[in-house]
Formats: C-alpha cells, sequence, structure tokens
C-alpha cells in the first residue's frame, strides 16, 4: 500500500466531519505510542511552551540521575538515549527557541555529568553535532533571541 501525500490527506480530512476526525484520531492513537504522545503535547501542551520545557528538562535530569557511569560503553548507550528523547520532544514542538533550550540544556547537563565523555571519540562528535544543531537553529531566530542564545552556545564551547 502506497501512503498519500500530505495534500491529498489534508484534501480528505477536510471533507469529514468532526465526528470522524475524532474517531480517526482516536484510532491513530492507539496504534503507536508516539501518535499517542504527539497527541497529548497537542492538545494539552502546546499553548505553555515554557512548561513543556521545564517538563523535557525534569525527565532529562532524571535521565542523567539514572546514568550507569560504571564504563564509559553503557554511558555512552545512555546518552545517546537521553539524546533520542530530547529529539522526540523537539519534534513534537516543532519550535526552534524549544529545539535550542533543550539541546542546550543537554549540552549543559552532559558537561555537569561527571562522564569524561571526552575520552570517546563517538561522544565528542555527538557533542559538537549538538553544537553545530543549535547555531543553525539560532541563525533563524530575531536578533535579540541570537545574542541571548549565542552567550549560552559560547559557554558550551569553552
Amino acid at each position: 500500500m502506497k501512503a498519500s501525500t500530505i495534500n491529498e490527506l489534508k484534501q480528505e480530512l477536510s471533507n469529514i466531519t468532526s465526528a470522524q476526525l475524532i474517531e480517526l484520531c482516536l484510532r491513530l492513537a492507539r496504534f503507536k505510542k508516539e501518535n499517542k504522545e504527539l497527541l497529548t503535547y497537542l492538545l494539552f501542551e502546546a499553548d505553555d511552551e515554557q512548561s513543556y520545557i521545564k517538563n523535557v528538562k525534569q525527565e532529562i535530569d532524571e535521565q542523567f540521575a539514572n546514568i550507569n557511569d560504571s564504563s564509559l560503553y553503557l554511558a555512552k548507550k545512555s546518552i545517546r538515549k537521553i539524546l533520542r528523547i530530547a529529539n522526540k520532544y523537539i519534534r513534537y514542538s516543532g519550535s526552534k527557541t524549544v529545539e535550542i533550550e533543550l539541546l542546550i540544556y543537554f549540552c549543559s547537563s552532559l558537561n555537569e555529568s561527571k562522564i569524561p565523555y571526552q575520552k570517546s571519540t563517538a561522544l565528542t562528535n555527538l557533542y559538537n553535532a549538538q553544537i553545530k544543531k543549535i547555531g543553525i537553529a539560532v541563525k533563524s531566530l530575531h536578533e535579540d533571541l541570537q545574542y541571548d542564545y549565542l552567550k549560552e552556545l559560547k559557554q558550551l564551547t569553552e
């Protein structure tokens, strides 16, 4: 089965009733956990981005607290998992400010942890890739916001 384009789906969704639309959304939410999480974000958390960022930061803190740092290999796996979680929440919001805030927080949490990530080439590359992502996202913002975020970014690179 070939998936329809977004435009075709949009046209078809505009032709159905609200009751049918509710039924479709609930059916989608039943099939995959990410669909349910996205629907939860859109319905309950999209209005208040600051509290959303705060909740995600708390989850990142919990994940960093649970890292098994007995070996660098296990720590690397946990750090990648935390980054996957952060990227998932960034995708839900679609906002550049949320992306920047969460990635800066991830990088600063990684710096504050006692994990010697500089000893691992993979973790160093992962960290540098996030710094590069932050820089690209910052360039798309207004100049006033750019200044604030560039100061934070400079602190991470030092």
